[in-house]
């Protein structure tokens, strides 16, 4: 089981502390759009504090080695405007070419291809001849599944359709692309509300973009609740996560998987923590924040889900637990 807490653990194993690094930059976006040049500065300054190395190199080889396939897991469903930006992953890979790790062995995914193709990222696999990679078009392994008691209609691309005339299932298999193809995996999440999950952060975007037979849990927040941090904490899924990045460029608090940037705010930040249950804490405070100020009527965020996370030794949730460090 995944335990991704602070640099200090409790007396008896618990993580009782997270850090947090929040990187500001007024310049980060014009008008909107990402700018590269300061958001790569801005990735830069936030992986020297958060890992404490003097140079870029050595604080992406302290997360990373030459040898590993790493994965980077977008949210790119809204596309370029409000699902992770471009110029975030683009300074992450970046960063891991200066680490040594070879362009082949950059993955850039999502739970479908297509949404990547659409967000962008396509001219960041010509750039730098990294990977583009959607779970649902690697398969899934049969031998890697989480078993929940719901019933789920399957679709088209399960592993499960329509095998012996096979119509709903119990199982949700993990990609092959997760439990084969990658060694190691970093979060890269949107400031994105979510109306059942809260936020499409670093528990929701990991779990659900790894695994099939996923629409029994998108119809119900209680659902959600227990699903997300039930897959997150699987081996093949979870333990592989070595770093979170909160793209919070802009924070957009209504919509969730639509764009709509008139409920957006333009914050410049970058978040980055190895918690990510600390991080979706964070940004689901910060979308309450953003409704408040808008006068926009609160919404259900689904804390029962990072309850669980917290039960399950995901991260931590409590706020007075959680150590931020700003980087102006």
């Amino acid at each position: 089981m995944a335990v991704w807490a602070g640099d200090e653990p409790g007396i008896i194993g618990r993580p009782v502390r997270a850090r947090i690094v929040q990187v500001d930059h007024p310049g980060a976006t014009v008008d909107y759009l990402a700018q590269p040049e300061v958001v790569q500065d801005m990735v830069r300054r936030g992986m020297l504090q958060w890992t404490g190395k003097a140079d870029l190199k050595a604080a992406w080889l302290s997360v990373v080695s030459p040898s590993d396939v790493v994965g980077l897991k977008v949210f790119s469903a809204p596309g370029v405007n409000s699902g992770t930006r471009p110029a975030v992953v683009e300074a992450v890979v970046q960063g891991l070419l200066l680490a040594g790790i070879p362009a082949t062995n950059i993955i850039v995914w999502d739970k479908l291809l297509l949404d990547l193709r659409l967000a962008g990222f396509t001219d960041l696999q010509t750039k730098y001849h990294i990977r583009l990679a959607g779970s649902l078009e690697s398969g899934f392994d049969e031998s890697v599944r989480y078993t929940n008691s719901l019933l789920g209609t399957l679709i088209a691309g399960d592993l499960d359709f329509d095998l012996h005339g096979t119509t709903s299932g119990r199982y949700s298999y993990v990609s092959k692309l997760v439990t084969s193809n990658m060694t190691k995996i970093i979060s890269i999440a949107p400031l994105l509300n979510h109306n059942l999950a809260g936020v499409c952060g670093h528990l929701y975007s990991p779990s659900m973009g790894s695994v099939d037979n996923t629409g029994r849990f998108e119809v119900a927040a209680g659902r959600l609740a227990v699903a997300v941090p039930e897959i997150y904490a699987m081996r093949a899924v979870g333990d592989k996560v070595v770093l979170n990045i909160t793209d919070a460029l802009i924070c957009q608090y209504q919509g969730e998987e639509t764009s709509m940037l008139h409920y957006s705010t333009e914050l410049h930040q970058i978040w980055i923590s190895k918690d990510p249950v600390a991080l979706d804490t964070m940004a689901i405070d910060e979308l309450d924040r953003e409704r408040q100020a808008k006068g926009i009527l609160p919404q259900n965020n689904n804390r029962d889900l990072f309850q669980n996370a917290v039960l399950l030794q995901l991260g931590v949730a409590d706020p007075a637990k959680i150590k931020l460090e700003l980087v102006k």
